[in-house]
């Protein structure tokens, strides 16, 4: 992300503010700026003395403020980094006549995460340049989370095939906290330069590379009856490693972008990808699957899926296994 690149750029080359409001719905960002600035600003032997760690639920903003009008001992500079800030949302807008005249020796720094300021509200406004910045910190789309894989990766000395970055994907979703601590798992077991595969990631993660969601939606979408039933009875045998809940959520989306894919006037894999916010890699998937089930199909198969969700949550299945649950699942999809 390159204005995450640009913060941390500018703080490594001293240009520091009094404050840094960071807020958002990906809180990886958020963490890193905030662990950068902690691990940067002071050396080991200021850090004592003139570093602290805040957490929003047990402080109020006057607790913050009256910290950050402090002054350094014998250092140049005080690190004060606030976390779940998001708990002092109500009093949030407060901290605006500081941030109008902060303290100049302080670096005081903001984690509202999963939350964003009124734009309209003072403190958005005064949250500007000398005196202090906003950096939100937004998710990645699904079809993104692959790419920023690879660059994570890459910068780390590690190459990744197209199929394992997905299957990460499919297995880890898109929280990237979740998945840049499976990746620094790779970085300690494998020497760099090792190419990471399926088959990497089976051993060293526990995902199947042949018994995942990933191959599930492919073989239902080609219809492949004999691939998705192995798979699914693999999956009532490790039920713990294969939520059902998880299964029919992924499951769901997959044909509600079917229906959207049959609706396109479009079909070039540029403007399906684009439109369905998938992977390029994806396309051709989509096109066999719209071959097999068409709108009126889908259509069905997104009620079906529904049905099995609340089923899967216990309403009205009559304590059905999950090996029940996916074949009810395969019966009425195929």
């Amino acid at each position: 992300m390159e204005e995450v690149k640009r913060l941390i750029d500018d703080i490594r080359n001293g240009k520091i503010l009094p404050v840094y409001f960071l807020m958002g719905d990906e809180g990886y960002y958020i963490d890193r700026i905030a662990e950068f600035i902690g691990t940067n600003v002071l050396t080991e032997e200021e850090k004592g003395f003139n570093q602290m760690v805040l957490y929003g639920k047990d402080v109020s903003v006057d607790d913050i403020v009256s910290n950050a009008k402090r002054f350094p001992m014998m250092a140049e500079r005080q690190v004060i980094i606030v976390k779940e800030a998001q708990h002092l949302s109500r009093t949030i807008e407060q901290l605006a006549p500081y941030v109008e005249n902060p303290q100049p020796s302080t670096v005081l720094v903001i984690c509202y995460k999963y939350k964003k300021l009124d734009k309209r509200k003072k403190l958005h406004k005064v949250l500007k340049a000398p005196n202090g910045l906003v950096f939100e910190s937004k998710k990645l789309y699904e079809n993104q989370v692959s790419e920023w894989i690879r660059k994570v990766l890459k910068s780390k000395g590690y190459p990744i095939s197209h199929k394992a970055s997905i299957l990460l994907v499919e297995f880890l979703g898109t929280d990237l906290s979740r998945i840049h601590n499976e990746l620094e798992k790779l970085s300690v077991v494998l020497p760099k330069g090792t190419e990471i595969t399926p088959e990497v990631i089976e051993k060293h993660i526990g995902i199947s590379k042949d018994y995942n969601n990933f191959e599930l939606k492919k073989a239902i979408g080609e219809k492949d009856i004999v691939k998705a039933t192995r798979i699914a009875t693999y999956f009532s045998q490790n039920p713990r490693d294969n939520p059902f809940v998880v299964t029919v959520s992924l499951l769901h989306t997959y044909f509600t972008q079917l229906l959207q894919y049959h609706g396109l006037n479009d079909h070039s894999p540029r403007n399906v990808a684009s439109a369905l916010r998938i992977n390029p890699y994806f396309v051709d998937e989509f096109q066999v699957a719209a071959r097999n089930y068409s709108m009126k199909k889908s259509s069905k198969v997104v009620a079906y899926l529904r049905e099995l969700d609340m089923k899967g949550k216990g309403v009205g299945a009559y304590n059905m296994s999950q090996g029940d649950l996916l074949k009810e699942l395969l019966v009425k999809i195929m």
